[in-house]
């Protein structure tokens, strides 16, 4: 009879003693400063298909062994985002949780994931709850901004209840170098200063960038255009394609003809000699008609239609 009401009496003991999975997890954030430390049996607790809590898991590899340099760079900037919301007030702080798997630590969880390299961040939605997404695949950071911390929380704080308290510690060291180079810049300002203020050196800056930005540089540059094609190829079919190389031989074919422009109209007129101002005069002329016959021959190579033809 003893014991019948022995085990009655703990009873509550033992079910007060079980946490519910939420609970583990706080306490394993609160163990490691904001960060948990994840193995296969973790994982699984973390990324439990009903869950109302959201979590960022960073699978890494760090054993020096497996030689990922940038699972070394990109982890000091995931720990620091995770600590920093540990900073969170503790109602938002419960609701979102930063985990880290090591491969050596979880080899069946790479497998089942299908991940064949590191580092990689993935960020599971809750389930259920008033918070419940209804997208149940993980989000995956995309590393196009780097591994630095302050992207990462930025593109992590639209999956956290609260944007992530994330603030980037000050550079000492790019404190310093500007320091530094204070007086550099004034030692070499003094010996630049009369090219600063020759009118002639703005001149030819102001002209180099004109014909640079009208001959197609920004617009190679904003679509991330390649130097050259398929093959060596150094012009792009179409008005609407253009390669880096392209850019290069119109800003040159812009600036023989402006130049050929300019000597007709400023420097053959000022000749004193007939000769030499006619012989310029032909010259110049020719050389505008030629590279003019050029840039014509471009626009027909781009565009088979186009209808004009010079000497080319």
């Amino acid at each position: 009879m003893l014991w019948p009401l022995l085990a009655l009496s703990l009873l509550p003991l033992s079910l007060a003693a079980k946490k519910s999975a939420h609970e583990q997890l706080v306490d394993l954030a609160a163990a490691g400063n904001g960060l948990i430390q994840l193995n296969e049996q973790t994982y699984d607790l973390l990324a439990s298909p009903k869950r109302n809590w959201s979590a960022a898991v960073h699978f890494t590899a760090l054993n020096p062994q497996r030689r990922c340099a940038p699972c070394k760079e990109f982890d000091p900037s995931f720990t620091a985002v995770a600590k920093a919301w540990a900073n969170a007030p503790k109602e938002h702080r419960d609701k979102h949780f930063f985990a880290t798997l090591d491969f050596d630590d979880g080899h069946a969880v790479f497998q089942k994931l299908g991940m064949a390299s590191a580092p990689g961040v993935h960020v599971y939605p809750p389930t259920e709850g008033p918070n419940a997404s209804a997208k149940k695949a993980p989000f995956k950071y995309d590393f196009q901004n780097g591994y630095e911390a302050g992207p990462l929380a930025e593109q992590l704080s639209v999956h956290t209840p609260i944007p992530i308290p994330y603030k980037a510690p000050f550079d000492w060291a790019r404190a310093g170098s500007i320091v530094s180079l204070i007086p550099i810049i004034t030692l070499v300002f003094r010996f630049i200063k009369p090219a600063l203020q020759n009118r002639w050196v703005w001149a030819a800056g102001t002209i180099a960038t004109s014909l640079v930005m009208t001959s197609g540089y920004m617009f190679t540059r904003i679509r991330g255009a390649p130097y050259t094609g398929p093959n060596g190829a150094w012009i792009a079919q179409g008005y609407q394609n253009q390669y880096g190389q392209e850019v290069q031989v119109i800003a040159m074919v812009y600036g023989i003809l402006a130049g050929s422009f300019l000597m007709l109209i400023v420097v053959t007129p000022r000749q004193l000699s007939p000769t030499r101002q006619r012989t310029q005069a032909y010259l110049w002329t020719a050389v505008n008609f030629l590279v003019f016959s050029i840039l014509v021959s471009l626009f027909r190579v781009k565009n088979a239609g186009y209808p004009f033809k010079l000497l080319l």
